[in-house]
C-alpha cells in the first residue's frame, strides 16, 4: 500500500488526489494470484473534511480588500481635481510623498476592520478558526492593504476622471479573482497565467493568509510573501509620488 500526504486546504486538489484510491494497480505490479491488490491511500491535512468554506473564507479577505482598497484610492487624486480642491493642495507645503501617505493612512484602518469582520463572521458562521499567529496575520494584512492602496494611488495619478479610475480598478479586480488561486488552483493554470498571477498582490496575500489561518505557518514560511508585498507597496508609493505634480494641467 502506498500513501499520499496531501495539503487538503484546497478541496479541489484533495478531491482529485482522493480519486487515486480507485486507480487500478494490478497491471503495474506482478503479484501472485491470491496476493492482495496494492492500493493508494490519501491522507488529507488541514482540511480532512474537505469543507469548501475553509478555503473560501481566507480568500474572500484578499478579494474584498482588493476591490475596496484599490477603488478607494484610485479616485483619491482625481476627486480632488473634480471637486476643485487641487488649488488648495497646490498652495500647501505638503510634498507629493506626504500627500500619498496621507491618502492611504485612513484606509489602512478601514481595511483592517473589513478583514477582521470577514474572519470573525467566518469563525461564527462557518467555524473557520485561525490556526496561526494573530500578530503575523495582522502584519500580513497591513502589508497587503498598503500594497493595494498604493496601486490605487498609481491609477489615480493616471486617470483623468473618476470613471476612468473605476475602469482601471476593474482591470485589476477581474484577474485577481480568476488568476490568484481564489477560484482555480494555481498549479492547474497555464504557465503564462502563472506569470501574470505572480504580479498580483492578492496572489501572494492568499498564500500568506491561507498559510497562517489554515496551516499555522511561521515567519520563515511566509517571509517571502511579506517581503514581496512590502516591496510592492513601497514601489507603488514611489511611483505615485513621482507621477503627481502640484499643478492644474
Amino acid at each position: 500500500m502506498a500513501q499520499w500526504i496531501v495539503d487538503g486546504a484546497d478541496p479541489t486538489i484533495g478531491a482529485a488526489l482522493k480519486s487515486l484510491r480507485a486507480m487500478p494497480l494490478t497491471e503495474l505490479f506482478r503479484r501472485p494470484q491470491n496476493a492482495a491488490v496494492p492500493t493508494f491511500e490519501v491522507a488529507l491535512f488541514y482540511n480532512p473534511e474537505q469543507r469548501t468554506e475553509v478555503n473560501i473564507v481566507p480568500g474572500l479577505v484578499g478579494i474584498i480588500l482588493t476591490m475596496t482598497m484599490v477603488l478607494f484610492t484610485s479616485a483619491a487624486i482625481v476627486r480632488e481635481s473634480e471637486q476643485g480642491n487641487m488649488e488648495m493642495l497646490i498652495n500647501t507645503p505638503v510634498r507629493p510623498a506626504e500627500l500619498m501617505l496621507g491618502k492611504i493612512v485612513p484606509y489602512l484602518l478601514i481595511g483592517l476592520i473589513q478583514a477582521s469582520l470577514i474572519l470573525g463572521l467566518g469563525r461564527i458562521i462557518f467555524g473557520v478558526s485561525i490556526a496561526g499567529s494573530l500578530w503575523l496575520l495582522f502584519w500580513g494584512m497591513l502589508l497587503f492593504i498598503a500594497a493595494s492602496l498604493s496601486l490605487g494611488l498609481v491609477f489615480s495619478t493616471i486617470a483623468k476622471t473618476q470613471l476612468q479610475a473605476m475602469q482601471m480598478t476593474i482591470f485589476v479586480v477581474l484577474p485577481s479573482v480568476l488568476l490568484s488561486g481564489f477560484m482555480f488552483p494555481y498549479e492547474g493554470m497555464p504557465e503564462p497565467a502563472q506569470w501574470l498571477s505572480n504580479l498580483l498582490p492578492v496572489t501572494h496575500f492568499l498564500r500568506l493568509i491561507r498559510g497562517i489561518v489554515l496551516r499555522d505557518a511561521g515567519l520563515a514560511e511566509i517571509a517571502p510573501q511579506m517581503l514581496w508585498l512590502a516591496g510592492f507597496a513601497l514601489a507603488g508609493l514611489a511611483a505615485a509620488s513621482a507621477r503627481f505634480r502640484k499643478r492644474l494641467d
